[in-house]
């Protein structure tokens, strides 16, 4: 290896980077080498994004559904809590009806029994990273995903030559790449912000609407947002709603038996944390117990469960509202574990099963010993779909490789941000 070509490369990629950097305060380590997958791995990816629109879709069809009286009461009475009456509507509106946003961004984590999908992100950060780092990479001459400029390309097919993003002060950490992306003069702050006659880009969580005044009054069918405002379809509660028995054969007639398959192969087992009492011959599926008091007692072994917050909530995104059970006392889980079952009919609480991260290898640049090194890391794979019609195309994709002593893998500064490109495999 060159060490002084490294070098130059590194610091050129460095250089540049926009006058305002690409996340507020952020920073993260550096690579000269993109995250190559194999061949099987990038069929996967391209293959996934079709299967996740159809499942949304299917989503929304339910909510909608449930609320006619046509399905189950309960599951829109479970995804509807802790919304303001205002928001709940905005989701039921007729014109939105089976609208799905049209940037789709999954979290991949690579286990050994293959990838678990962990989230899909309606609102995701990491566009204008990931169009600069496409764009880096593609002059330094490698092969990625979704090519040097898909994400790029992405952009301009949602907002076209006039369209804004619009990002809250909640969401601000993120106003540098979409300047960069967009330009500056189309990124506007959502506090006092109307809707006009362009297209919006939605940067902001539903939980914020009902603090955004000018965005409420300027509201109606007609305005052009982008993701839609469906609070219901950004909960996590879907995952544990795509796992209950009384819905199974739903699923499987919406998704079809294919598509069915190979979601539930990827969804780690969820279950929603409601406290309710079965009778003396129920148990909580897979879990082997009665009663949630039950689940206190578990072994630390046992505790491979996650707890998360299902949604509008400032704590639902960014690892915020997640506990690993195993990487806590009994004494702080069973606490945890009882908060979110008292926080049901406010804040709904999911459970489900940690996807424990496989070990994977990728050089870094060492900037005290001035070269590069192999480091081992956790993985996790965030692709990029732009959904057109029934069309959905993988677009980019984004790896963050976090220290192997970190449980939940997000962007820090021990982590490693590169783009994704292709490989004969994954090294181990």
């Amino acid at each position: 290896m060159n060490t002084v070509k490294t070098r130059d490369t590194i610091s050129e990629l460095k250089r540049a980077l926009p006058v305002g950097g690409l996340f507020q305060g952020k920073s993260w380590q550096w690579s000269d080498i993109p995250f190559r997958i194999e061949h099987d791995d990038l069929r996967f990816l391209e293959g996934l994004g079709k299967k996740l629109a159809v499942f949304l879709k299917a989503s929304d069809k339910l909510y909608r559904s449930s609320v006619a009286s046509e399905a189950p009461a309960w599951i829109s009475e479970w995804l509807d809590q802790g919304k303001p009456e205002e928001v709940i509507n905005l989701g039921r509106e007729s014109s939105q009806k089976g609208v799905i946003p049209r940037v789709l961004r999954p979290d991949l984590i690579k286990t050994d029994e293959g990838w678990a999908l962990t989230e899909i992100d309606a609102v995701p950060g990491g566009v204008g990273l990931t169009a600069w780092l496409q764009e880096q990479y593609g002059k330094m001459g490698h092969s990625l995903v979704g090519g040097s400029g898909g994400m790029r390309s992405m952009a301009e097919a949602i907002l076209g030559t006039s369209g804004e993003v619009v990002i809250s002060q909640e969401a601000a950490d993120y106003r540098p790449e979409w300047e960069f992306l967009v330009g500056a003069d189309r990124v506007k702050a959502a506090e006092g912000y109307r809707f006009g006659s362009a297209s919006a880009y939605r940067f902001f969580e539903m939980f914020d609407w009902m603090e955004l005044d000018g965005i409420r009054s300027s509201w109606n069918s007609k305005v052009r947002l982008e993701a839609p405002p469906k609070a219901f379809l950004e909960e996590k509660m879907w995952w544990a709603i795509f796992w209950m028995k009384p819905l199974e054969d739903w699923w499987r007639k919406e998704l079809g038996e294919g598509y069915f398959k190979e979601l539930r192969g990827l969804v780690p087992r969820a279950w929603p944390l409601r406290p309710t009492e079965l009778p003396p011959e129920g148990v909580l599926p897979e879990l082997g117990i009665q009663s949630w008091k039950e689940l206190e007692s578990f072994s630390q072994k046992a505790r491979e469960l996650v707890i998360k917050v299902s949604g509008f909530s400032p704590r639902a995104w960014g690892s915020r509202g997640v506990l690993v059970g195993s990487d806590h006392p009994k004494e702080r889980w069973a606490e945890e574990l009882r908060k979110a079952l008292a926080a049901w009919g406010s804040q709904p609480h999911l459970l489900q099963k940690f996807a424990h991260p496989v070990t994977v290898t990728h050089p870094v640049w060492n900037e005290e010993r001035g070269g590069m090194e192999e480091k081992k890391w956790r993985l996790r794979l965030s692709p990029y779909y732009l959904v057109t019609g029934d069309k959905v195309e993988l677009k980019g994709a984004l790896a963050t490789l976090c220290p192997t002593d970190k449980k939940l893998i997000h962007g820090m500064q021990d982590a490693m941000l590169v783009p994704v490109g292709e490989e004969k495999g994954l090294r181990g």
